[in-house]
C-alpha cells in the first residue's frame, strides 16, 4: 500500500499542474507550492532553531493560533514556521506577522518530505487537528524529531482503524504524544495500542475566551444598536436569510433590531438582500453621515468586523445550517454569553452538538419554528438569560487545552 501510495502521490503532481490551467484554486495551489523552498531557504540558516507547525487550512490554524503565540513568547530566538496545505487557509493567513515563514507544505513525495525537513530542520514538529502524511511523518521520525498531535479528532471510518489500515496506523507512531479533543478518539487511539494521550479538548476554547479579553468595541455598532434588543445573524446563507428577512417583515416588533453579516458580500446579492427586507435598512458601505440608530436593519457588506459585533447581540444566529458543509462559528456567540440559532446541519459539529444539549444553542428547519422560537426570546428574558449562561460557562469549563500543550513542550 505504500508503494501505491507513492505512485498516486506523483500522479497527482503531474496532474494537478495540467488542472491549474483551468481551476483558479488549484492554480493557487500549484504556483503556491513551487516557491515553497525558495521561501523556506531565503528565511531560515542551518544555525536556526526552528519550531514547525502544519494546518490543514484555515479552521485548523485558528486551533493552533493559541500554541504557536504562547511559543513565540516562550521561545523568542527560534523561528517559527507554518504551513498549510489548502489555499483557503494561506491566502488568509500568508502574512501572519506572528510567524517567521508561512508556505504551501509540498506535496507528500520522498524527495519533498527529506528537502523539506532538511531545510526546515525543526527542533518541534505540530500537526494540528488531522492530515496525516506517510512520508513526512516517516522522515520526522528517521530523524528523531518530537512530534505531536494537537486538537486531533479521531473517527471509527478512518483508514487507521480498518484491517487494511496497518501501513497508517505504523505512520502515526511517528507523534511523540496526541492531544485529543474527544473520549471517542482517546478510545480509538488506545484501540489500536497506543497510550500517549492526552485527552486536552479543543484550543479554539482557549481562542475565542481570549476574545473577550480584548477591545470589542465599535462604537457605529453602539450607535445602531441605542440599547435596543439585538438580533446578529452571522455568516448568513441566501436559504438563512430567507427565513430571518420573513421574521423581520412579517414578525419582528418595531422594538426589534436586526445586524445581518452574510457569509457572500458580493454586490449583487447583497443588493437583492437590502432590497428584500420592508424594514429601514442601512449597508455598513453606507453608513457614513447616516443616523445609524434610526435604522431597524444593518447589513455588514464588509469582513473581520463580526466577532466583535457578537459582543453586542442579545441572540445569535449562526448561519450555514441550511448548507451541505454545515453551520459556522458558534463559539464566537458564545464566549460572549449569547443564546445561538442555527439551522439542522450540525451534526459534524461537536461544539454545536454539546450547545444544543446544554440548552445554549437552538435547532429551526422552517420558518414558523424560528418565528416561535424568536418570539419567545425577545419576550422573556430569563430564557435568553440562562441560554446565554450556559453558552458562557460552556465555553469556560472546556477552556485549559492550550496550557496542557505547553506543559508537554516545555
Amino acid at each position: 500500500m505504500y508503494f501505491i501510495y507513492n505512485i498516486l502521490i506523483l500522479i497527482v503532481a503531474f496532474s494537478l499542474k495540467i488542472v491549474a490551467f483551468l481551476n483558479k484554486k488549484i492554480n493557487l495551489f500549484v504556483e503556491g507550492r513551487s516557491l515553497t523552498f525558495s521561501k523556506l531557504t531565503a528565511a531560515i540558516s542551518k544555525e536556526d532553531m526552528v519550531i514547525w507547525m502544519h494546518c490543514a487550512s484555515l479552521g485548523e490554524f485558528e486551533q493552533g493560533r493559541p500554541i504557536i503565540e504562547k511559543l513565540k513568547v516562550q521561545y523568542p530566538t527560534y523561528k517559527l514556521v507554518i504551513t498549510f496545505f489548502s489555499p483557503s487557509g494561506y491566502e488568509i493567513r500568508k502574512n501572519y506577522e506572528v510567524a517567521d515563514v508561512v508556505c504551501y507544505l509540498p506535496l507528500d513525495s520522498k524527495k519533498n518530505a527529506k528537502q523539506f525537513l532538511t531545510v526546515v530542520h525543526p527542533s518541534f514538529a505540530i500537526f494540528v487537528k488531522y492530515e496525516f502524511w506517510p512520508n513526512l511523518l516517516k522522515e520526522l521520525q528517521n530523524k528523531k524529531i518530537k512530534t505531536i498531535l494537537v486538537s486531533g479528532i479521531f473517527r471509527k471510518d478512518q483508514v487507521f482503524f480498518k484491517w487494511y489500515g496497518g501501513w497508517m496506523r505504523k505512520s502515526l507512531t511517528a507523534f511523540s504524544h496526541f492531544f485529543v479533543q474527544d473520549k471517542n478518539s482517546k478510545e480509538l487511539l488506545e484501540s489500536i495500542h497506543f497510550q500517549n494521550i492526552t485527552l486536552s479538548g479543543d484550543t479554539r476554547f482557549d481562542r475565542v475566551f481570549e476574545i473577550t479579553k480584548q477591545n470589542n468595541t465599535l462604537d457605529f455598532i453602539a450607535e445602531f444598536k441605542s440599547n435596543s434588543y439585538t438580533l446578529v445573524a452571522g455568516s448568513t446563507w441566501k436559504e438563512d436569510e430567507d427565513l430571518l428577512v420573513e421574521y423581520i417583515n412579517n414578525k419582528a416588533s418595531e422594538n426589534e433590531k436586526f445586524i445581518i453579516a452574510p457569509h457572500n458580500i458580493k454586490a449583487k446579492e447583497i443588493e437583492e438582500l437590502k432590497n428584500s427586507i420592508a424594514k429601514k435598512t442601512v449597508l455598513f458601505s453606507e453608513k457614513e453621515n447616516k443616523n445609524l440608530k434610526d435604522f431597524q436593519v444593518f447589513i455588514i457588506d464588509t469582513v473581520g468586523i463580526l466577532t466583535k459585533i457578537y459582543n453586542y447581540a442579545n441572540i445569535a444566529y449562526v448561519g450555514g445550517g441550511y448548507t451541505k458543509s454545515g453551520i459556522h462559528n458558534v463559539l464566537e456567540p458564545a464566549t460572549f454569553g449569547v443564546p445561538i440559532v442555527i439551522g439542522p446541519n450540525y451534526q459534524k459539529f461537536n461544539e454545536a452538538i454539546e450547545l444544543v444539549r446544554n440548552k445554549a444553542c437552538f435547532v429551526v428547519d422552517n420558518s414558523q419554528k424560528l418565528s416561535v422560537l424568536l418570539d419567545e426570546f425577545y419576550q422573556d428574558k430569563q430564557k435568553r438569560d440562562l441560554a446565554g449562561s450556559n453558552a458562557l460557562n460552556y465555553v469556560i469549563n472546556n477552556t485549559g487545552a492550550t496550557s496542557k500543550i505547553l506543559n508537554f513542550i516545555k
